[in-house]
C-alpha cells in the first residue's frame, strides 16, 4: 500500500513531467514550421532534438526507478523487509540510507526505505528489524520533516517490545547538542521495550571512519557478500611480526595472536578501546588461478611497472573483463572491504596486538580478512592497516571500579583496558570471561591470573561452557554474581561488554536489567557507564 506521502510526491512529478512535455510539443510545433516560425530547421537537427527530449525522459524514468518505493510484501519466509528510516535536513542522511539500503539489498536483504515522517506507529509494530539514519540540526533538533514523527508517533508511545533496532546519529561535535536527535530516538525506542542490534554510532562530520563502521556492522544482515567500502580506509603499512596459535587442540575455530609493528618503525598513538581497520588479501594462488582462468600471465606488469597480481590481491576479483587490457582492469579494481578489529594492547608495549578467529564458509575455506591474517600472510608481510579511535569504548575516567565482560576473542578489547587500568594504579578491576574449555580456550589466561594475584584484578570470574559446573554462560555467571553487580554500580563501576553480538551481549544486557532494573540501565547507558564493543 502506498503513503499518502509517496503518492502525493507520485503525483507532483507527473504535474511537473505533464508540464515539461506540454512545453516540448510547443517547441516542436514552433520547430516544425508552424505558427509563422521560419525557417523550418534541418531534418538533421529534428532528429537530434528528438533524440535529446527522448533521452531527457530516460533518465527521468531510470532515477524514478530507482528512487521508487519497494514493494513491501513479506518474502517467503513472511518476514517483513527491514526498515530502513532516514530524517535528513540537507540531504546527507537521505543519501546515507540509500547506501544503507543498497548495501543491504545487494547482500540478499529485502528494504523497506522511508523518510521518517513516512512511519508510523503501525509500520513500527509490524518491522522486526529497523535502521534509522538520523541528523541533527540547530540547539539539538531534528530536521524538520521528523516533526510529524515526533507528534504523530513519539507521543502515542507504542510498545514496540519485538522491534530491534541500531541508530546512525549524524551531528557536529563542536556543537552542545551533539548527535542530539539520534539520541533521543534511540531513548525513546529503548523506552519502548525495542532492543537495539548494538550500540548507536555517532558520525561526527561525515567522519569517513565512523561510517565504515556503519557498514561493517551492515555486514550482520544478509548473506555476508563482499562489497566495497563506501570510502575505503588511508591505510599506513605494518608488518607481521610474530603470528601464534593461542588454542592447539580446541572444538572451536583456531584463534590466533598477531604482533604488528609499523613499516617506518615510528609506533602511533591510541587508546584501550581503539579498532584496526585491516585491509584484507587474496591468497597468491587464489590471484594466480583468477589470472590464469581469464588468460593471463601471471608476471604482468602495467606501464608504470607495477604488478598486475598485487593489485587484483588487494580487489574483489572481476567476474569478466572482455579481453580489457591490463591497465583498463587496474583502473577498474574495487579495494576489498575492511575488516575490524579490536586492539588487545598499548603503546607502550611497542606493538600492536591482536587476537582473531579464523572464520570459516560453509565450504569450508577460510574468510577472506581471517584467512589472510592467519594463514596466507607471512611473516614480514606488508599489512594495511588504519587505527580508528572508537570513542564510546574508552576507559572511563579516574579509577572508578570497572566491570569488564566478554566471551571468545572479545577478551581482545579487555585485556587492552585492564593493561591501561593496572598502568594506571586503578585496582577495583572486575572480568567476567566465558570461553569453551579452559584448557584449550583461556586466551591470556596467565597474564590474567598473574594480575590478579599481584592484586591488579580484584575478580576474575570464568565460565568454560563445554567443562561443565554450574553455569554454562557468562551472563550466567553474570546472574549468579548479581548483589556483587548491584554493589559495584552503587559504588560508580562502568560496565564494558566486548564480544559476540548474537548470544552474549544481548543475554547480558538482559541480566543486567533484571539485575539492576531497565530504568537503573538505561540511566547507566545515558550516563556512558555501560558501553559495548559488540560484533
Amino acid at each position: 500500500m502506498n503513503h499518502p506521502g509517496s503518492m502525493r510526491t507520485i503525483a507532483g512529478n507527473a504535474v511537473v513531467i505533464t508540464a515539461l512535455l506540454a512545453i516540448a510539443g510547443l517547441l516542436l510545433r514552433l520547430h516544425l514550421g508552424q505558427d509563422g516560425w521560419q525557417p523550418t530547421p534541418l531534418p538533421a537537427r529534428r532528429w537530434i532534438a528528438l533524440a535529446a527530449v527522448l533521452g531527457y525522459a530516460a533518465g527521468c524514468l531510470a532515477l524514478w526507478w530507482r528512487a521508487r518505493p519497494r514493494p513491501d510484501e513479506p518474502g517467503d519466509s513472511g518476514e517483513p523487509p527491514l526498515l530502513v528510516a532516514w530524517a535528513s535536513q540537507t540531504g546527507f542522511a537521505r543519501q546515507l540510507a540509500g547506501h544503507t539500503a543498497q548495501s543491504l539489498r545487494d547482500g540478499g536483504c529485502r528494504v523497506r526505505l522511508r523518510a521518517l515522517d513516512q512511519v508510523d506507529a503501525a509500520l513500527l509494530a509490524g518491522t522486526r528489524k529497523a535502521l534509522f539514519i538520523a541528523s541533527t540540526t540547530g540547539e539539538g533538533d531534528p530536521p524538520d520533516h521528523a516533526l510529524a514523527f515526533l507528534d504523530q508517533v513519539m507521543r502515542q508511545a507504542p510498545a514496540l517490545p519485538a522491534l530491534q533496532y541500531a541508530v546512525l546519529a549524524l551531528g557536529d561535535r563542536s556543537y552542545a547538542d551533539y548527535c542530539a536527535f539520534g539520541h533521543r530516538l534511540d531513548d525513546w525506542l529503548r523506552g519502548q521495550g525495542a532492543q537495539p542490534l548494538f550500540d548507536t554510532v555517532d558520525v561526527d562530520n561525515a567522519d569517513p571512519a565512523a561510517l565504515r563502521h556503519w557498514q561493517q556492522l551492515l555486514g550482520q544482515f544478509g548473506d555476508g557478500r563482499v562489497q566495497a567500502d563506501w570510502s575505503p580506509p588511508d591505510y599506513q603499512p605494518w608488518v607481521l611480526r610474530a603470528r601464534m596459535r593461542t588454542n592447539p587442540g580446541s572444538a572451536g575455530g583456531p584463534v590466533f595472536q598477531l604482533c604488528l609493528q609499523p613499516a617506518d618503525g615510528a609506533l602511533p598513538a591510541w587508546q584501550a578501546g581503539d579498532i584496526a581497520e585491516i585491509g584484507p588479501r587474496h591468497a597468491p594462488a587464489t590471484v594466480e588461478q583468477w589470472m590464469r582462468a581469464h588468460a593471463l600471465d601471471p608476471a604482468t606488469t602495467l606501464a608504470d611497472g607495477r604488478a598486475l597480481r598485487e593489485l587484483l590481491a588487494a580487489a574483489r576479483l572481476p567476474e569478466a573483463i572482455d579481453g580489457s587490457a591490463p591497465e583498463a582492469i587496474a583502473a577498474a579494481l574495487q579495494p576489498l572491504p575492511h575488516r575490524e578489529y579490536s586492539i588487545a594492547s598499548l603503546p607502550s608495549e611497542n606493538h600492536l596486538r591482536l587476537l582473531l578467529r579464523r572464520q570459516s564458509h560453509p565450504d569450508g575455506t577460510p574468510g577472506l580478512a581471517s584467512g589472510w591474517l592467519c594463514d596466507h600472510a607471512t611473516i614480514g608481510a606488508r599489512i594495511d592497516l588504519r587505527l580508528r579511535a572508537n570513542p564510546n569504548f574508552h576507559p572511563p575516567a579516574g579509577d572508578a571500579p570497572l566491570v569488564l565482560i566478554g566471551n571468545g576473542t572479545g577478551i581482545a578489547g579487555l585485556r587492552a583496558h585492564l593493561r591501561a587500568r593496572i598502568d594506571a594504579g586503578a585496582r577495583r578491576n572486575w572480568l567476567l570471561f566465558g570461553e569453551r574449555h579452559r584448557a584449550h580456550d583461556f586466551h591470556f589466561g596467565d597474564e590474567l591470573e598473574q594480575w590478579r594475584r599481584d592484586g591488579g584484578i580484584e575478580h576474575l570470574d570464568t565460565v568454560f561452557s563445554r567443562d561443565g559446573g554450574p553455569h554454562r554462560y557468562v551472563q550466567d555467571l553474570l546472574a549468579a554474581q548479581a548483589g556483587r553487580l548491584r554493589r559495584w554500580v552503587d559504588h560508580g563501576a562502568t560496565v564494558l561488554v566486548c564480544g559476540s553480538l548474537q548470544g552474549m551481549a544481548p543475554a547480558v544486557d538482559a541480566v543486567i536489567a533484571q539485575v539492576l532494573g531497565r530504568e537503573c540501565k538505561e540511566q547507566l547507558v545515558r550516563g556512558r557507564r555501560y558501553r559495548r564493543d559488540v560484533y
